[in-house]
């Protein structure tokens, strides 16, 4: 072995440190697995180096690994697919069930890109159904564990955050007639459905004009003041799918406004196992 080849295993702790954020800057998530290769450091050297750089407000760590906590250092700055995954996957599980249950063989349906979506998606492989995502997780599970046909549209995959956009207006979802949408989301508010990132809301917006009917998926934890892009207003929204725990003022001013709830009890949800 070369000298340069024995290089990573010796490198120091706050080389590693400074490989780390470099890492985060340009790519917004890193994983414990990739930086074992790239600085020969164990797991467990690498998961302390993780803890004290959150320690000192450096980064924010994740199942598997760690994402950044400053803002514009990534085109997207959506939460990660694996972050997202791993919050509230309990409520995220049986709202989820809730939702696929609204579903029938036959039907043609959206489902955005979000986490709460792609659990969603496991309660479908028993369907025969058109789909179209813009989620390449929920592409892969549907593809991989069901019969259900899967339309994607054109664009640049966000590998991070599992999201395909197009930077076009006409693309293949241009011609895709959707019964209804689910749609998970950032947040939301009195004021409509929310989301963090501007490529997110707008590629939400452009889903909704292939559907008349908006079913939004969202956990209880969705009910707060966070995010500042508003994919719609209230009323653009058919049923709202959540769980008990959701705040009955929004609950009733949801249903002012002609929107038809459904409550999911956690409890009574049925849990998934493992593909």
């Amino acid at each position: 072995m070369s000298d340069s080849d024995s290089l990573p295993a010796m490198m120091h702790e706050r080389e590693r440190w400074q490989l780390i954020l470099t890492r985060l800057r340009d790519r917004g998530i890193v994983r414990v697995a990739d930086l074992v290769g790239v600085t020969g450091a164990s797991v467990a050297t690498l998961r302390r180096d993780l803890a004290k750089l959150e320690d000192s407000g450096q980064l924010r760590r994740v199942h598997g690994g760690a994402e950044s906590v400053a803002s514009g250092q990534t085109p997207l700055t959506a939460p990660s697919f694996d972050a997202s995954q791993t919050l509230n996957a309990d409520l995220k599980q049986a709202v989820a069930q809730g939702a696929a249950n609204l579903c029938q063989d036959g039907d043609s349906i959206i489902l955005n890109a979000g986490s709460t979506t792609w659990f969603m998606a496991q309660y479908l492989r028993q369907h025969r159904m058109q789909v179209l995502t813009n989620s390449f997780p929920i592409a892969q599970e549907l593809i991989a564990h069901s019969m259900n046909r899967v339309v994607l549209p054109g664009g640049e995959l966000y590998r991070e955050a599992g999201i395909i956009l197009s930077p076009f207006d006409e693309d293949a979802i241009q011609h895709f007639a959707a019964s209804k949408m689910f749609m998970s989301c950032y947040s939301i508010t009195p004021l409509g459905i929310i989301e963090s990132d501007p490529l997110v809301a707008r590629a939400e917006a452009k889903l909704l004009t292939r559907t008349e009917n908006l079913i939004v998926v969202a956990d209880s934890s969705k009910f707060e003041a966070r995010g500042n892009m508003v994919v719609c207003p209230l009323t653009r929204v058919t049923t709202l799918v959540t769980d008990t725990g959701a705040p009955p003022h929004m609950l009733d001013h949801l249903r002012q406004l002609g929107v038809e709830v459904i409550l999911i009890d956690p409890s009574k949800a049925k849990v998934l196992t493992a593909a």
